[in-house]
């Protein structure tokens, strides 16, 4: 994919889950069911996740896409797994 389209496509989601954050802040102020609250929650913890996925999955390419088959940089897989760790934890 495309730079500007993975952008595109992040500033999208991102967005969306700005507005689902909104809409959270209103029903707790209007006093909705718990369980409701809990899913739309559960519903920016899923898209936050999805938008995640998508910048590792930029990220890893960006670190190998220089690097051919036979020499793979010991530094940059080590930060690629730092980061895969520090985002899954």
């Amino acid at each position: 994919m495309e730079r500007e389209e993975v952008k595109k496509k992040l500033d999208s989601r991102l967005r969306r889950i700005e507005g689902q954050v909104k809409g959270i802040e209103k029903m707790v102020d209007s006093e909705c069911g718990c369980r409701d609250v809990l899913v739309q929650i559960a519903a920016v913890r899923a898209a936050l996740n999805k938008v995640g996925s998508m910048i590792l999955q930029n990220y890893a390419k960006d670190c190998f896409v220089s690097i051919s088959d036979e020499e793979v940089d010991d530094k940059k897989l080590e930060e690629l797994i730092s980061t895969l760790d520090m985002f899954l934890k």
